[in-house]
């Protein structure tokens, strides 16, 4: 029941909101356009799921993701406004989100900081340092195919199906799969999540483990950074703002346990969707933007009840 529950609960909450909108407003809701644009809009959050979801598997936490993404996107504007080729532009944002990874990992390991303090600390200090970067204002960048990623398809480019900023976010979930699957690395992850102290006696190196997963958990939000530039087409240091709340509520939503040592790749993407479509099917239906917040904090609340549930079968 517990598989069960934990495979199929996401998904069938993901049918049960597109349903319900689809019933409700037919004409607009449940349309192809608006299912390729419910798509662009998961993709941002989506990705930075990805490295959440490490994240939290390992039992960490992670507030900083939203400060990342807002780095990445003006050390791309900033790189290419001074003639740096677009696909190393985008290399540098994303190295400059994982360097803050690292330095996260280092905080948590050495100073034996509490992950919650250490990427608090940190959601200020890479604010300010991207906002110091770009002089506290947008920057403007030439256009380049990384504006692209995240257009709505034109008729000659319906054989793609999905944008290439989705396609982008599907690779990497399957890498990411990949990783947590078949590889030590994954398999570490899962250990120290699940009981740090058996992993350690185990002969796990939990606090380079520990580190890998802070640099790879930002990586993503950078990759994350790099498709909100395209939506943007601007380095901005105030965007991002409170993403990071809606990436952990999509892994949440998605399965995972903020114990630690749960949690799926397919859960998290899925949670992404289901706060896409109730955000979408919202505006569909006219509804205020405080309505939409009550109800996301509603389907937080449910997904951390079922979360505590499961766990009190298991003692």
């Amino acid at each position: 029941m517990k598989r069960v529950i934990t495979k199929l609960g996401p998904l069938t909450g993901l049918a049960f909101v597109f349903a319900m909108f689809a019933f409700l407003r037919p004409a607009s809701f449940a349309t192809m356009d608006n299912i390729q644009l419910m798509m662009l809009q998961t993709a941002v959050v989506g990705t930075g799921a990805l490295g959440m979801t490490l994240v939290i598997m390992s039992g960490g936490i992670d507030l900083s993701v939203g400060s990342v993404v807002a780095l990445s996107t003006v050390v791309i504007a900033i790189l290419l406004n001074q003639g740096v080729p677009p696909l190393a532009a985008a290399l540098g944002g994303v190295a400059a989100g994982a360097t803050a990874g690292l330095f996260i990992g280092v905080l948590i390991t050495r100073l034996r900081l509490a992950p919650f303090i250490a990427t608090l600390a940190m959601w200020g200090a890479l604010r300010g340092v991207a906002k110091g970067l770009a002089g506290e204002q947008m920057i403007i960048a030439p256009g380049t195919w990384l504006n692209k990623l995240l257009n709505v398809l034109t008729d000659d480019q319906g054989w793609m199906l999905l944008p290439p900023g989705v396609w982008l976010m599907l690779v990497l979930a399957l890498i990411v799969g990949a990783l947590l699957r078949y590889t030590r690395l994954g398999r570490h992850i899962v250990a120290v999540g699940s009981n740090e102290q058996a992993a350690r006696l185990c002969g796990v190196p939990v606090e380079r483990t520990k580190i890998l997963v802070y640099v790879l958990g930002s990586g993503f939000a950078a990759l994350a950074g790099v498709l909100q530039f395209s939506y943007l087409t601007v380095g901005d240091p105030t965007t991002g703002a409170g993403m990071e709340l809606d990436i952990i509520a999509a892994v949440v939503i998605g399965g995972a346990s903020l114990a630690g040592g749960e949690g799926t790749v397919r859960g998290s993407l899925v949670g992404a969707l289901i706060m896409t479509v109730v955000a979408n099917g919202s505006t569909k239906m006219e509804f205020p933007n405080w309505v939409q917040e009550i109800v996301t904090g509603g389907i937080i609340i449910v997904a951390v009840a079922i979360d505590r549930w499961r766990h009190r079968k298991s003692e």
